[in-house]
Order: C-alpha cells, then structure tokens, then sequence
C-alpha cells in the first residue's frame, strides 16, 4: 500500500454549499488518490454541512469525516485533523478556498528534494494584491528572509515529523490569529522553508455571501489584542534584542507594528469607521505600541509611517485623522515609453512616482543639508509645524511590475527590476521615482510557461516613503486601441493593446477578447510589392528560435509553410515550400488550429506578390499594381527573382 505523501486538512463550519465547490480542487489533484487523504473536521455545524461531508466521504476512499463539538474558531478544527493525519507531510485548507490541480504533487516534490519543514505555495487571490514573496521559487531559507512575514496564513505545506517534534499546535477556542501565532512558531523553528512560486497552488477565494474566513481579522471581543501580545512574545523570545534597526528581531516586529498596530492610525480603517469605537482601538493600539514594541522598531519605520507612529504613540487621534486625509489623496502615475517587440518579448520603458491629492509630485525638500518630507501633507497636523525630517529617504523603498492573469485571478513577474532614485526638481525640491525597463516573455512569463490563453493586464506596485499603491499601467496612445503591433511568439498569437477608458497595458494571447485583423490593417496594406517565395510581415513580429508553422490553404489544397525571422528587422516573413505552382489570388494564411487568417497570400503567375493583413480591403492602388504584375514581362522577371532567391 503506497504511504500517504500529504494530508489535506479542512476545518468547517456551516459552509454549506461551499463544500462541493472546493471538494473538486482536492479531489481532482495529480497526485494519486492512494498517496494523499483529505480530513474534514467539522466544528458542531448546525446547516447541511456534515452530510455534505458524508456523502462526499461514502465516494471517496480518501476522504475522511470528523466531527467535534463547535469551539468557534479553526483552531480547534485544525488540531483535530493533525490527531488524525497520517501524511508525511500537512496541508491546511480552508474550506471556501481552492487548490491548484497540481499542487500537492509539485509541493510535495519541493518539500521532499529539499527536505524542507515548510513549504510556502504561491498563493492568488481575489482579495489582497500580489506579494513579491512569489517572485521567485526558493529551494532553502529561514526566518532570516522576512519577506517570509508577508505570507502569515496557514495554508501551507508543514512536515508532520517537524510540527510533532516541537509541539506546535494551533491555539483553540475563539482565538482570533491563531493563524500568525501557528506559522511564527513554525518560521522561528524551521532549519529550511521552501517557497515554490512558478505554480498557483492556493487560490483564496471571496465568497459570494462575504462569509470567508478571514471576515473577522480584526476583533477585539475574540481577544485581538492580548493575542497580538502573545504572538509579539514569541518573537522576543525566538531571536536576540538589538538597537539596530535591522537586526532580525526588529526586521519581523516591524510587520507585526505596521500591520497590527500601526493600520488603527492611518487609511482607510480610521476614516472608514465609527470614530467613537475607533478611538478606542486607537488608545489600545497606543498602549501595546509603547509597551511591546522596542524604539528601533519605531526609528526603522519609512517617514510616512513615522509620522503615523509619532502621532499614535502621543496620542493625537485627531491628528492622526488629519493626516490620513492627506496621505489618501496621494495616488501613483505610471508613464510607459513606446511598447514594441524584441527577441520575442513586448519591452517598454516604464517610470512611476506619486503625486499629492493636487496633481503634484510628491516631493522632499532639502534645507540645512537635511531632507523633509513634503509640507502639503503636514498641513493641519499638530507637532509638525517645523516640518518632519527623512532621514532616509530610501528606507523600504521599491517598485515592482505584476501582469494579472484576468481570467484565472493569476498574478506572474515578468523580467526586469524597477530602480527607486530621487531625481532634482530644482529649489532645493526632488522626487522619488521608480524607472526601469517592462520586459514580458508570453512564452515563459507563467512560471517558466508559456501564457494560457487569455487576457493579460499590466500592473505595478510602488511603495515610497511608506505609501504603497497598485497601479495599472498606462502610457500615450489612443484608449482601446493597439499598443504594438501583434506577434507570433512560439507559433502563437500576441496582441498587445491599451484597455478602453483607462488605457491599460493588456496583452491578449490567442484572441481571447481581440480579433487579429483591424489593428494591422495600416501596415498590411503599406507593404512592399516583392516577389519570390518569401515575403515580410511587417506587421507581425517574430520570436527567436525556429520557424513558427502556418498553413496557406490555396483552392481545396493546404500549402505547409513556415513564419520566420525577417533578415533585416525584428519583424516576420512568411516562407513558402520551394518548386511549388501557386494558383493566382488571394489564399489565407492560418495558424495550426486558429479559426481566423493572420494574413493572406496574393498570388499572380505563381509567384507571391505580397501579403496582405486579413482587415485589408483591396483599394485602386492595389488593383494597378494587381494590373502590372499581370503583365508578361513582369511576370518572367518575378520568376527569375524567385529561382535566384
């Protein structure tokens, strides 16, 4: 009987329907049925959940049902099903999400060839934006990489042998975090966690009813804040004090500051809620920040968010107030340079900065050889009427491109880094921006894979100063309309274009949404009159590597031949078989299994005359030159073109 590689393990309670839609993503995994097993613990449901899970269980073989009495949170759940769990390794589920079709096979795979305690699967999601944890796939790390602190949940992989072996169970009852207070126990004790990023294997989804998991984050009845404290412990008492602000202990305090404590003093949680009850979250954030948290936690913070913990820590809620209204104002630009083809990949130029609510760029300004953080967003704040100093203006500073997959809620790197400079402005004023060059290779852009079919959008992530914003990215050009011209990339169909109304980079592979035709019907119709067996594309730009197949189908015969590099330029041509008799008009020209012509092949005594784009509508000046080359002493000329090339 082969072991049990992984044990899935799903805590529930009154989920309903929402069982039979993740079921299909745990039973359909690539993994075989009799290496893995999936444990549902169910926490004293009072719907139709528990019969949902029998029935599912008397179909299955690997599928196991407990039951226990309701405690009112996941913990519980979760340590029940690791009594039960006979795998080699755990996986934690929630039972509104969803799992990638090979996820615990390639998981598996990462944990075991590396011997890894935790594995960290690339996670996607309809709720929170990329993480930059994802951006590569990570054979060996520990707590020391604290891009680890970005991804707090659960749901991962965890060797069972590695939990047993240093007691760490979830804590039970309606213990709100007990997530964080989990996997920081877990991070601090792991001599290797893997992080496998080129394959989406936990999908997090949002509920149609708004009943995920995660609905209750932030509670203070469920004990939010001596939860918080007990988790700030472990840490301490996991690593070593230090007054450098980079020291470990301070690098992993600070997500617990910046996300925890530091989100009741800034947007959009206290503008957003009733300010009596937020004043109060306000004054407890105060205190644990002064009790819990060490100074250089504090002077480690980028300026914004020093300003928010100067205001939180004495205590001006109304300043802070003042100053979140500020900071909200703040939007991220994107500037994108003249996207175009090379060696296969669409590359374009790409700045970003912020600007104020006003329309201007955000800025620092320099005075007595010192930089101070922009006077328009300190207007009306209590304490900074002197101004407030950056002293490194670069501190957590970066930036980084993300294409979103719109269809599969996939969010992928493309190749390229982002540089953060201050850049003068003059009078002693500067700018951050972050510049760099947009490289998108749809052959190997998802995880080393080519793009599925589908529409692909451009984003980017910008965090200066402590003010992080999503962008989509944009540039000149006419909203809805192409943004390049298409290309053939590994014998598939890119079309780059600008999305209608805000004029998105976007990416349509396949015709997805677009329709190869209409965007070339300019180029096509300004090519070239040549005669041989090859003729340019000029509209088409071609990958590197071999030739890209097509079909010319002529009368009822189908012509095999081939796209390849132009000889002089970046653009494509199309290369048709030698000592082959074309018959005269205008034949298609298709790729394998496409349902539209990329180009039409026009033919006058057996020679190609030219192509033409599949939008183009013959005009006058085609016909004269159709004319011509039906002329005797044209047509012998063009077949010794042919034989000599």
């Amino acid at each position: 009987m082969p072991r049990v590689k992984v044990s899935v393990i799903v805590p529930v309670y009154n989920t309903g329907k929402y069982v039979d839609e993740c079921a299909p993503s745990l039973l359909g995994q690539s993994l075989p049925a009799d290496e893995y097993e999936v444990i549902y613990v169910d926490d004293g449901s009072t719907d139709d959940t528990l019969a949902r899970l029998e029935k599912l269980a008397a179909g299955h073989d690997h599928v196991q049902v407990h039951t226990q009495p309701n405690s009112g949170w996941p913990g519980a759940p979760r340590n029940l099903g690791m009594k039960h769990a006979r795998g080699e390794y755990v996986q934690f589920v929630d039972h509104d999400d969803k799992l990638g079709p090979e996820a615990l096979e390639r998981l598996y795979e990462h944990a075991t060839r590396n011997r890894a305690d935790v594995v960290i699967g690339k996670m996607s999601s309809t709720m929170v934006r990329p993480r930059r944890l994802f951006r590569y796939t990570l054979d060996s790390c520990t707590i020391e990489n604290d891009e680890l602190m970005q991804s707090m949940s659960p749901h991962k992989m965890f060797r069972r042998a590695f939990v047993e072996q240093h007691g760490l169970r979830f804590p039970e009852g309606p213990w709100i975090m007990e997530d964080l207070a989990f996997v920081t126990a877990a991070y601090l004790k792991a001599e290797r966690i893997s992080v496998l990023a080129d394959y989406p294997c936990y999908y997090w989804m949002k509920r149609d009813d708004g009943g995920n998991n995660t609905r209750h984050r932030f509670n203070p009845r469920h004990g939010f804040w001596p939860n918080l404290r007990t988790v700030i412990g472990q840490v301490k008492d996991g690593t070593s004090p230090s007054d450098d602000i980079d020291a470990l202990q301070n690098r992993l305090l600070h997500r617990l500051y910046h996300v925890e404590v530091l989100s009741r003093a800034r947007e959009p949680e206290i503008l957003r809620e009733d300010p009596a009850e937020q004043r109060q979250r306000f004054e407890t954030a105060r205190e644990v920040a002064l009790e819990e948290f060490p100074a250089a936690v504090r002077r480690g913070l980028p300026a914004v968010s020093g300003v928010r913990a100067e205001l939180l820590e004495r205590g001006d809620f109304a300043g802070a107030v003042a100053f979140a209204e500020h900071v909200r104002t703040v939007t991220a630009r994107s500037e994108l340079g003249a996207p175009h083809w090379q060696d296969g990949c669409l590359v374009a130029d790409v700045t970003l900065e912020l600007l104020r609510g006003d329309g201007e760029p955000l800025v620092l300004t320099e005075r007595d050889g010192k930089w101070w953080l922009d006077p328009e967003l300190l207007t009306g704040v209590p304490g900074t009427e002197d101004g407030w100093e950056v002293r490194d203006p670069l501190r957590m500073a970066y930036a980084e491109l993300v294409v979103k997959d719109r269809d599969r809620e996939d969010w992928w790197y493309p190749d390229g880094d982002l540089e953060v400079r201050l850049q003068p402005l003059g009078e002693g004023r500067s700018r951050l921006l972050a510049s760099g060059r947009l490289r998108l290779d749809p052959r190997r852009l998802a995880g080393g894979r080519r793009l599925e079919r589908g529409v692909y959008d451009v984003w980017a992530f910008v965090q200066l100063l402590g003010i992080d914003r999503m962008v989509r990215v944009t540039g000149q050009g006419v909203p809805g309309g192409p943004a390049a011209g298409p290309a053939l990339t590994g014998g598939r169909l890119a079309l780059p274009y600008r999305t209608a109304g805000v004029g998105q980079l976007a990416l349509d592979m396949d015709q997805r949404l677009r329709r190869f035709g209409p965007d070339t019907a300019g180029a096509a119709a300004a090519n070239a009159e040549r005669g041989g067996r090859s003729l340019p594309l000029p509209y088409v730009a071609a990958g590197p590597g071999g030739p890209a197949p097509v079909k010319v189908d002529v009368s009822a015969l189908t012509v095999t031949a081939e796209v390849v590099p132009a000889a002089d330029g970046p653009t494509a041509a199309l290369r048709l078989p030698a000592r082959l008799k074309l018959p005269d008009g205008r034949h298609p020209v298709t790729l394998p299994k496409a349902d539209a012509p990329v180009a039409y092949a026009v033919v006058r005594g057996g020679a190609l005359l030219r192509l033409e784009g599949p939008a183009y509508e013959a005009g006058t000046g085609r016909r004269i030159l159709d004319t011509v080359a039906d002329n005797g002493r044209v047509r012998r000329v063009r077949r010794r073109l042919g034989r000599s090339g």
